[in-house]
């Protein structure tokens, strides 16, 4: 197989990858994608005797960047909606720059007699990487995400998402090896048992996650049960200058919530709970008496504690903020976002950036809140995670540490239109749902907003860009998962043992090397 081919796999191998994404979500499409990446990776015999043909490191990384930009490009077109496509292409390529590790191991590896053992470590590491640095990293494009509709997700509960892309990795791996050495069989004549081992490597992450499925998909350990509701109010008009509309925002929610509150004076009902969006107020009430009588007012009429996603000010600086009204109390716990978004909540080398795009100065100054992810509403502690900080594994996990028996994550994806992107976060807060064993409230400024179940289902969601109230009675919990517990520590061991892969795999490549130089035959063909 020569250089181009691979290209053209790896590349049909991101495209692949990207369809296991929500919003088609066809996660069998994941483990296709990797088995074409790896098959690109790996060596091909073409006739009897023939040596396996092997690319070089060089073309390894190559094939991963290819591979990487494929999968990225369709995933991340929101992030250019509404400023041009030069920072959707550039994160995309930003992004891919790490692949091109994975693929330059992927070779070495894919050397070995059970390199699709291997492989999984390498590219968890290098995911890890992605997810960490620059910035926080961007853990948006982490190959788990794709898997919530299938069995792999309930490995969530047992290792957290870096866990469910290793069982994706080791399933389409162990595929193409498969494939791979019924190739050699028919070419060379050899025995098709390291054929029938590959595939068995492959089918052992999938029955793994279809038999934790039990364990994780359960009715218990439930403490009580509470009703909740979640707002969206929508927006007047897409785009970036959804905050200039900022009191129209605010009038939506609390006529949202009047809404609500007068549907449940009719049927007689309640709820115990009440979720607005991030940003739903993005005039601080704390400065502006309107602004604080509006949500005053709203939360009266629906008579339960309610999150209210606003902006404020202390003396560190300005704040992403979701605060608690109580109908009785007034203004209580309040969560300071912790994850900021770079280049939009706060920006990095700001007078460098502003060299290649005007947008630069309309990002946020913002800074980090320090608190444990919970607010107390009533008698419930909530777990926080705001928008983007729920692609981020400690969010929920110190939450639900610190005594949250339920989760909800507020967002606003109005600057993002009519994208992927809200049905994308929507995975997120579903395997979150999974690997927490907790209830997750999705309100969202413009859509979609959902009610997740602890098992990652979604019991009601709402269209984007229509203003909606969602209500449900969901489950208190007060279990801790394996994933909770031990999760940043199942993800430490599988990359320090694919940074040991990393090592070995160059040692022995350039061991081969030495050794080739003694001998003409020593090394098969590599281009």
């Amino acid at each position: 197989m020569n250089l181009l081919a691979r290209l053209v796999l790896a590349a049909l191998g991101g495209i692949t990858i990207y369809f296991s994404h929500e919003p088609h979500g066809f996660f069998i499409a994941g483990i296709v994608g990797i088995a074409l990446f790896y098959a690109a990776l790996s060596p091909w015999g073409h006739r009897a005797g023939a040596a396996a043909q092997w690319p070089s490191a060089r073309a390894g990384a190559l094939i991963g960047f290819v591979h990487a930009v494929a999968v990225y490009l369709p995933l991340l077109p929101w992030v250019g909606e509404f400023v041009g496509a030069l920072p959707w292409i550039a994160l995309s390529i930003a992004c891919a720059m790490y692949s091109m590790v994975t693929g330059l191991f992927g070779v070495l590896v894919a050397r070995w007699r059970y390199g699709y053992l291997a492989f999984p470590f390498v590219y968890v590491a290098v995911e890890a990487a992605l997810s960490s640095f620059p910035y926080g990293g961007f853990s948006w494009v982490r190959l788990a995400w794709g898997q919530i509709n299938g069995p792999l997700a309930s490995l969530a509960a047992w290792g957290g998402p870096a866990l469910v892309t290793f069982g994706v990795v080791v399933a389409g791996a162990g595929v193409a090896s498969a494939i791979v050495a019924v190739a050699q069989r028919r070419a060379q004549n050899a025995s098709l048992r390291p054929a029938g081992i590959a595939l068995g490597a492959a089918l052992i992450p999938v029955v793994v996650g279809m038999v934790g499925q039990y364990g994780v998909y359960r009715d218990g350990p439930t403490t009580d049960e509470v009703t909740v509701a979640a707002i969206q109010g929508n927006v007047p008009r897409m785009g970036l200058d959804f905050n200039a509309q900022r009191r129209a925002v605010l009038a939506n929610h609390v006529n949202e919530t009047t809404k609500l509150a007068d549907e449940l004076k009719q049927t007689g009902g309640q709820v115990d709970l009440v979720f607005w969006p991030e940003n739903a107020s993005d005039v601080n009430p704390f400065a502006d008496p309107e602004a604080y009588a509006a949500i005053t007012k709203a939360v009266t009429e629906v008579g339960a504690p309610t999150l209210v996603g606003t902006l404020t000010e202390d003396e560190v600086g300005d704040r992403n903020t979701a605060v608690v009204f109580d109908p009785a109390t007034g203004p209580g716990d309040r969560h300071n976002k912790k994850f900021l978004q770079p280049f939009g909540e706060w920006m990095p080398m700001r007078d460098f950036f502003r060299k290649f795009s005007s947008y630069v100065d309309m990002a946020g100054d913002f800074k980090p809140g320090t608190g444990n992810g919970t607010v107390r509403m009533g008698d419930v502690v909530v777990g926080v995670a705001t928008c983007y900080e729920v692609a981020f594994d400690p969010a929920y996990r110190e939450a639900v540490k610190n005594g949250a028996q339920i989760l909800t994550t507020p967002t606003n994806n109005a600057t993002f239109g009519f994208t992927d992107m809200t049905y994308q976060q929507l995975a997120m807060s579903r395997m979150r749902a999974i690997e927490t064993d907790r209830a997750v409230v999705v309100a969202a400024t413009s859509g979609a907003s959902a009610i997740v179940y602890p098992d990652g289902k979604v019991s009601k969601i709402s269209e984007i860009f229509t203003p909606a109230h969602l209500v449900d009675t969901l489950p208190l919990r007060d279990s801790v998962t394996f994933a909770v517990r031990y999760g940043r520590y199942v993800q430490w061991l599988l990359v320090l043992v694919g940074l040991a892969v990393m090592a070995a795999a160059l040692y022995a490549s350039r061991r081969g090397y030495a050794d080739g130089e003694k001998s003409a035959d020593a090394e098969p063909k590599s281009y």
